[in-house]
């Protein structure tokens, strides 16, 4: 059971803006296996806490010497916004699941607080008790399959705004939030200190080929699927998707039997050096290509850069792709014949 005294503010959280308004406080619900992403929108979000649009919480600001379990539940009793970071470790979470989400959905139901879910990676969560809520990014498409994830996290931090504006409208109950009474807590409580503790990581020539070969794996079951798929949906559409090696697949797209849209994808090629390559053919050597991925690392996270080469010569490269990103660009290419209507 949730202590009375959760729902209070700590001593010394004004809670208000410039202007005196109540400034609505955003809960972070989420999983650590999501913590590299919850920074990334943390940092989307940094112009509207400088603004005094909102204020964020999440349990990496739990101080020394403070019970987790009673931190945690104060502020998801304080909190206005409340975002669920939805992914496959958020459902299968013991914790996030049966306790922050479902009182989450109670305080939601009340009235008393505005659930947002954030689909951060595709799982099947239309079925559980938040489904039923308009979800973000626009259509419930999770962050990690955008080719540009910071437009993914724009969408969200713009979902937030509304929700943030729609609660500073609704005075004076908004203002009465702030009246309740304050809690005696523990000085260093609310002690001021930076939420920015990170690390920067250190990725070896080993991360990055184990990332290269899981993701060219991701790409060929991704291409698998949305052939049969494809065929599914499509009458006199067929797909036709062969692994030729470990390193190389090829995929065919027939309409009424006529071939309109062939790829191979492959891994390395002396001439493309260690990425993961696209040619707009059944090509069985490594000699040419129309696009190619390779690996990158930030201070935090791999991802996949483009070189651009199949944007028409601009020389535009899609920023940090997730495999999610970069499966569905080279899918973007192989269908691009028949979206164009070409036969």
């Amino acid at each position: 059971m949730i202590r009375d005294e959760a729902c209070l503010r700590p001593s010394g959280d004004t809670h208000c803006g410039l202007l005196g308004v109540p400034v609505p406080r955003v809960f972070f619900s989420y999983c650590h296996a999501d913590e590299a992403l919850r920074d990334q929108l943390e940092k989307q979000l940094a112009l509207l806490k400088r603004q005094g649009v909102i204020d964020t919480w999440h349990d990496r600001r739990i101080h020394a010497g403070e019970e987790f379990a009673n931190a945690i539940d104060m502020h998801l009793e304080d909190c206005e916004i409340i975002l669920l970071l939805v992914s496959s470790d958020f459902l299968a979470s013991d914790y996030c699941y049966d306790i922050e989400m479902k009182r989450a959905m109670e305080r939601h139901e009340a009235g008393e607080a505005v659930v947002i879910p954030v689909i951060l990676r595709s799982c099947l969560w239309s079925d559980a008790p938040f489904g039923k809520l308009n979800a973000t990014p626009p259509d419930g498409k999770p962050v990690t399959q955008w080719s540009d994830r910071d437009q993914a996290f724009t969408e969200v931090a713009k979902a937030i705004k509304k929700a943030a504006e729609r609660f500073q409208a609704a005075e004076p109950n908004a203002a009465s939030t702030s009246m309740r009474p304050q809690p005696t807590v523990p000085p260093s409580f609310v002690q001021p200190r930076s939420s920015n503790l990170r690390v920067s990581k250190e990725f070896s020539e080993r991360d990055k080929d184990r990332f290269k070969h899981e993701t060219f794996e991701f790409i060929a079951n991704f291409f698998a699927n949305s052939l049969d798929e494809l065929s599914s949906r499509n009458p006199g559409i067929e797909g036709d998707f062969r692994r030729i090696d470990a390193n190389r697949f090829i995929a065919v797209v027939y309409r009424h039997g006529k071939a309109v849209a062939r790829c191979s994808v492959f891994i390395g090629g002396s001439f493309f050096g260690n990425g993961i390559a696209y040619s707009a053919n059944e090509a069985t050597e490594s000699n040419s290509c129309n696009e190619t991925l390779s690996v990158e690392a930030d201070e935090q996270m791999l991802y996949l850069t483009s070189m651009g080469m199949s944007f028409g010569g601009r020389g535009e490269r899609d920023p940090k792709l997730s495999q999610e990103g970069a499966a569905e660009l080279y899918w973007s290419m192989l269908v691009e014949p028949l979206q164009r209507g070409s036969h």
